[in-house]
């Protein structure tokens, strides 16, 4: 996708909007949209990740990316994986009984956290086993962790802490 075109419609607003304010103001928006290109290149980049978010959070477990290129960017979308044509994929994991209702002003949080390097790596994998991206997958599973009902866990086992299993003879 070619953002020239934008940009250059965002220079043509400027210079309409400094021809109100006369000669020294048309001089002023010249020299200001030459170094501004590069800001207006990253809002329009923002924008077009903003609602590649957005769209994934409807399409999910498909997922759309937005991916730079040569400095242009890209969509990359993964559908769901019932939808891609020609191609045999398990049935997707059962989904919680109660989905999360996303937030009245569709707010974003960001978290950062460490894994081990292993454990990276196969969620890695399980994304693309899935056709997801990362943070899709981790999206979904946290949804299903957080929705899943698990009975309590007990802190030690009986008769001491330890347990055996296995057969003796």
């Amino acid at each position: 996708m070619d953002l020239t075109s934008y940009v250059e419609r965002l220079r043509e607003e400027l210079a309409g909007a400094a021809e109100l304010g006369g000669p020294d103001a048309r001089a002023l928006a010249d020299r200001l949209t030459a170094p501004m290109e590069s800001a207006f290149r990253l809002a329009l980049l923002d924008a077009l990740s903003a609602a590649a978010d957005e769209i994934t959070r409807d399409l999910a477990p498909g997922s759309v990316e937005v991916r730079l290129r040569g400095g242009s960017p890209g969509f990359v979308v993964t559908p769901p994986p019932a939808e891609r044509a020609g191609f045999d994929a398990p049935p997707p994991p059962p989904q919680p009984a109660e989905q999360p209702e996303p937030d009245a002003d569709g707010a974003v949080s960001r978290i950062n956290f460490r894994l081990p390097d292993q454990l990276k790596t196969r969620i890695e994998e399980a994304a693309a086993r899935d056709g997801l991206s990362v943070n899709a997958w981790l999206v979904r599973a946290a949804t299903a962790a957080v929705h899943t009902v698990e009975p309590p866990r007990t802190s030690r086992a009986p008769f001491g802490g330890q347990r055996y299993t296995g057969w003796a003879r």
